[in-house]
């Protein structure tokens, strides 16, 4: 029998108010209050990665930096990622190599259900997000549940990007749409 953290992750309908999921936020609120606050970068971001699941060795995170569990969040080498980053990773987030973030970007894996009855009920589920490399993301991008990004993907300031894209793209607008076909990247 799966756990409700197992279910959550997998994106199955879940429990949100599981005692042991409950208690992982209490903790991940706690510690982020605590490491939000830490003005030496270096400190500031080994702290953060204790946290997550997997970070390359080129991680550099600004402060308020908030996520539900950290276990889901999977960050590849030479990330950068500005200030007021948001990850919900009821679900895996996965973020390639070479990925840059402007301030404010939301990442959200959770789905609420449509059905009054479920959400009364407080089953929750999710979708996982999956950014390939060499990605930059301009402020105030939003990206939902179950979306896929290729390699060498510009997201436009301000963007809701409700859709997958494949590579070599900047993308823009609400919803996000293709505004330009990028040129490939040399290896």
């Amino acid at each position: 029998m799966s756990t409700e953290r197992e279910k959550m992750t997998a994106g199955e309908p879940y429990q949100q108010f599981d005692p042991e999921l409950i208690e992982r936020r209490k903790f991940i609120r706690d510690e982020l209050v605590s490491i939000n606050h830490i003005t030496d970068n270096e400190k500031r971001n080994d702290r953060f990665k204790a946290l997550l699941a997997e970070t390359g060795e080129h991680f550099f995170v600004e402060a308020d930096f908030k996520f539900d569990y950290g276990f889901n969040i999977h960050i590849g080498d030479h990330f950068y990622g500005n200030y007021d980053m948001t990850f919900l990773d009821t679900c895996p987030i996965t973020i390639g190599d070479h990925c840059y973030f402007g301030p404010n970007v939301g990442l959200y894996t959770p789905v609420h259900p449509l059905d009054p009855n479920e959400r009364d009920a407080d089953v929750e589920m999710g979708k996982p997000i999956t950014i390939g490399n060499s990605c930059w993301f301009g402020g105030r991008v939003t990206v939902l549940p179950g979306v896929t990004l290729g390699n060498n993907v510009v997201v436009g300031a301000g963007s809701v990007v409700t859709k997958s894209f494949g590579d070599n793209v900047a993308i823009a607008g609400n919803p996000a749409r293709v505004i330009k076909e990028l040129p490939k990247k040399v290896k």
